[in-house]
């Protein structure tokens, strides 16, 4: 079933499911005729010689120069030419098909002003599989994505690259192929598709959309650790945190205690120590602290999938054309800055507790470094050296850069964004976080060989599962295999959702 765009109700969700799942989308009625009145109106005001920039004007430092009809005719083109100036290697097809989801649904609310036949291109280079190659690095998030979405725009005029059937082609071949017409650029369409914060929005709703169920699997590994560890639970009580008030550590708390759920560790057998260290009993704060931020991220990513981002922007009710800057990427970067920030405390603290597992003086008794063979095997020693420099990667590229702006343009454009720099720096941290936390599983796994009780029932099943792609350690072997194995499985959710199924819902 094809999800519908009509400029109000893109989630994040669904986002995931065009972009990477193949969904088809569909053009809501309501949605084409504002599309086609917005249209007619800018046709009248080019054809009454009203000035509006980019329409009939340059753009950026040229916004003062006004030009002649046969120029308003081939500054779309010269203007696609000009801004499709990216550089380096393609960016995932995922990305580039959300933005073009994104970027539909702007051109929905009717405030655009193309033509028709570029939206519906646009759909069915989405429905086709037809998806242009874009240089991931050129933007700086103002103006909109201008040099990654001019290089989508070259499609319209069937001139670029696309990517069709898991080949790399010209993209008038892939038209062909797909049974495209090419609609070609006149007055305006080319500024309506490129002049918006597009792609570094829809990797952001996809970065969100993976750092949920990154976070959940944090949960895990923490319950694992936990267990091994023979934590005092009492940290973990929902109702510490329903007294302090945040929405994120009541879930994290509970998510926890779901996988601990039937463990003997419950029952007050076993001899806990009164108080843990923080990164035993402070996660809930942490990790919760991370799905708050995350949650505010969250909104306001789709608050900007469901946006006018665009300029100018004409409003055919009052017979209007209005610039302004509604293409400034600064509501989508900083909170995902934020977001970047977040998944690297949480590796700092998954960290922590890995070096609990391996030290002997804080292991509740754990063989040194999780070996029986200490001293001629060293075990998972070297497992906490590869997290701590993968670590030290994620605090670099935490640095913020939606405060970096370098002006442009002959400083008319004097402040921008920088959110493609987020954009791509999460998704290195993302990566490195499926690296640490698989380490973290590894580590309590191994930790949980040695005890001799019943563990949770999430617990028993993470563990069964980290099993399943990963021996026992029980005399040293090359360590790499298995980290990589172990950075997909997360990668995967494979744990996640065998977890979930024995569990419920961790949120």
């Amino acid at each position: 079933m094809s999800i519908t765009l009509n400029g109000q109700s893109l989630t994040i969700e669904k986002l995931d499911q065009i972009a990477r799942k193949g969904e088809k989308v569909e053009l809501d009625k309501d949605a084409l005729e504002r599309i086609k009145v917005c249209r007619a109106m800018l046709e009248e005001k080019i054809e009454a010689r009203e000035i509006m920039y980019g329409v009939n004007t340059g753009i950026g430092e040229f916004s003062e120069m006004v030009l002649d009809d046969q120029q308003v005719k081939d500054f779309q083109k010269y203007l696609i030419y000009n801004h499709a100036a990216g550089i380096g290697d393609p960016a995932p097809i995922e990305y580039v098909r959300g933005a073009m989801t994104g970027r539909i649904n702007v051109h929905a609310h009717g405030n655009s002003g193309c033509r028709p036949e570029i939206t519906f291109t646009l759909i069915d280079m989405l429905n086709k599989g037809v998806t242009p190659v874009v240089c991931q690095k050129g933007s700086v998030g103002a103006c909109g994505d201008l040099a990654p979405m001019a290089q989508m725009a070259l499609s319209l005029m069937g001139e670029g690259e696309s990517f069709y059937q898991g080949s790399r082609m010209p993209t008038r071949e892939a038209f062909d192929k797909a049974g495209i017409p090419i609609p070609g650029l006149m007055a305006r369409d080319g500024l309506a598709t490129i002049n918006g914060s597009n792609l570094l929005t829809a990797m952001s709703a996809l970065h969100l959309y993976d750092i949920n169920r990154l976070l959940k699997q944090a949960e895990i590994a923490c319950a694992m650790t936990l267990e091994s560890l023979l934590a005092n639970l009492k940290p973990y009580d929902e109702r510490i945190h329903k007294l302090r008030g945040f929405p994120g550590a009541i879930r994290s708390a509970n998510a926890i205690l779901k996988c601990i759920n039937g463990s003997d560790l419950q029952s007050g057998k076993m001899k806990t120590k009164v108080q843990d260290a923080y990164s035993m009993r402070s996660t809930p704060q942490v990790i919760g602290a991370a799905h708050d931020a995350i949650a505010h991220a969250r909104k306001q990513v789709e608050t900007e999938l469901n946006g006018v981002g665009d300029n100018p922007i004409f409003i055919p009710e009052d017979r209007l054309t209005l610039t302004g800057a509604n293409f400034q990427g600064s509501p989508v970067s900083l909170p995902m800055d934020m977001v970047g920030a977040a998944v690297t405390m949480i590796c700092v603290i998954s960290e922590r507790r890995l070096n609990r597992l391996t030290n002997p003086a804080l292991s509740q008794g754990l063989p040194s470094f999780l070996t029986k063979g200490a001293g001629m095997f060293s075990g998972l020693m070297l497992s906490q050296y590869t997290a701590d420099m993968m670590i030290t990667e994620q605090r670099i590229l935490s640095a913020p850069a939606s405060i970096l702006s370098i002006p442009a343009a002959a400083d008319q454009e004097d402040f921008v964004s920088m959110g493609m720099n987020t954009a791509i720096k999460n998704g290195q941290i993302i990566d490195n976080a499926y690296g640490i936390i698989g380490i973290e599983f590894m580590g309590a796994a191994q930790a949980l060989d040695f005890r001799d009780f019943t563990p949770g029932r999430g617990v028993q099943k993470a563990h069964e599962v980290v099993r399943r792609h990963v021996e026992h350690l029980d005399i040293d072997r090359p360590l790499f295999p298995d980290h990589n194995a172990m950075k997909e499985l997360v990668k995967s959710c494979e744990i996640l959702e065998e977890v979930e199924k024995e569990v419920g819902s961790l949120g």
